[in-house]
């Protein structure tokens, strides 16, 4: 039996090594072009609040998770396929959330009702200014 487990370990890597592959930035870059900034992977929960006409949407609120950044954008992954032009994208940050205004730049399926929107993050806000903020928490 060793034999056998040793052929489907060999099929599991080749698998892991053609999906790293087919998923990593660098390789990523030399298919789509290369970028004007780096990105760094970072997976970590956001907190989005869609804006309309100027005014947040506190009601519509929702969390997400981060993919990947750059210093002045974030991909965030959503479960549906609706994102909105602008947005508030809150951040955990030093037993606070940190708000940032965001406006949205492409949005893409990753497949299995997953899609990617890519935002470009503009200015970082006071929560003085915006006190309907402080009641959203996650």
């Amino acid at each position: 039996m060793p034999l056998f487990a040793r052929k489907d370990d060999l099929g599991v890597q080749a698998f892991v090594i053609a999906l790293l592959n087919q998923n990593c930035p660098a390789l990523r870059n030399q298919i789509d072009g290369p970028r004007l900034e780096g990105r760094v992977n970072l997976t970590t929960v956001v907190m989005v609040v869609p804006i309309e006409e100027k005014v947040p949407q506190i009601r519509r609120a929702f969390t997400a998770v981060t993919k990947e950044f750059s210093s002045s954008g974030v991909a965030v992954v959503v479960d549906h396929p609706c994102g909105p032009d602008e947005a508030l994208l809150g951040f955990r940050w030093r037993g606070s959330i940190t708000w940032i205004r965001a406006k949205a730049k492409h949005l893409h399926p990753l497949g299995g009702g997953f899609f990617q929107i890519g935002f470009r993050m503009s200015k970082r806000l006071d929560l003085a200014d915006h006190p309907e903020l402080a009641k959203l928490v996650f």
